[in-house]
């Protein structure tokens, strides 16, 4: 690793830049797996013939581009690049725990209320209704990956407190576990208030998910908005040839 990571003053580009690109490439080839730890400042460093000031300029450039992540107190380790299949309706929790990861959720909002105009619309209520009104942080592996803001008829979930992880778990114990859907993704820069909460830049690439499901019969039961961390997620269709 040592010989892959040494950065050269005749090259022209500044040195954390190599050393970013150098780190970079060495992940790339299987180096350092995902998930696990990148070496300390110190020994990175040693490794690289460079100062502590310029590996750390090159660590924070890959942490920028989704590359690393730290954790508090743990040190700085190698992202795993998320691929969710888009044609399949799953739930964040379900694909963490496939992933051999925790899953966890941070509440912002759980209450009842009446649904806006557009909300009624999509779940074919009327404004008089009363819906479950949900805004959570949801974690993977202890690391903020999205934010959902989800609205659910009340019957569908009629005790909120028997809500954990997952979502769709609770409202199938009431009998409503969704089983198809639409959804939406368009590509977006994050507000100020959505990077604090995701741990990520001002302006940092995230994806907007808008999504309807169903359940058997076609009642909609679930009309959420999710916005995930760009450099972490992306979303993958199989394709099939069509006649003609």
């Amino acid at each position: 690793m040592r010989d892959k990571l040494v950065a050269r003053s005749d090259d022209g580009t500044p040195l954390y830049l190599q050393l970013a690109r150098n780190l970079r490439d060495h992940i790339d080839s299987g180096g350092i797996s995902p998930g696990n730890a990148l070496p300390s400042e110190r020994d990175l460093s040693e490794m690289a013939g460079i100062s502590r000031v310029t590996v750390r300029k090159a660590i924070e450039q890959l942490i920028e581009e989704g590359v690393l992540f730290r954790k508090q107190g743990s040190g700085t380790f190698v992202a795993r690049r998320i691929e969710a299949p888009a044609s399949v309706l799953s739930s964040f929790t379900h694909d963490a725990r496939s992933r051999g990861e925790d899953p966890g959720v941070i509440w912002m909002m759980k209450n009842y209320a009446q649904p806006t105009e557009e909300e009624a619309a999509a779940l074919a209520l009327s404004l008089s209704a009363r819906v479950a009104r949900l805004g959570r942080v949801r974690l993977s592996g202890g690391e903020p990956l999205a934010i959902e803001h989800a609205v659910v008829p009340a019957d569908c979930l009629p005790d909120l407190s028997t809500i954990g992880d997952s979502l769709y778990e609770a409202m199938g114990r009431s009998g409503f576990h969704p089983t198809s859907g639409t959804q939406r993704v368009r590509a977006s820069l994050a507000t100020p208030t959505e990077a604090g909460l995701l741990s990520v830049r001002h302006n940092s690439e995230v994806l907007r998910i808008e999504r309807l499901t169903r359940i058997p019969g076609g009642r909609a039961v679930e009309f959420t908005r999710s916005v995930y961390r760009g450099d972490r997620y992306d979303f993958v269709t199989e394709l099939k040839e069509i006649d003609g």
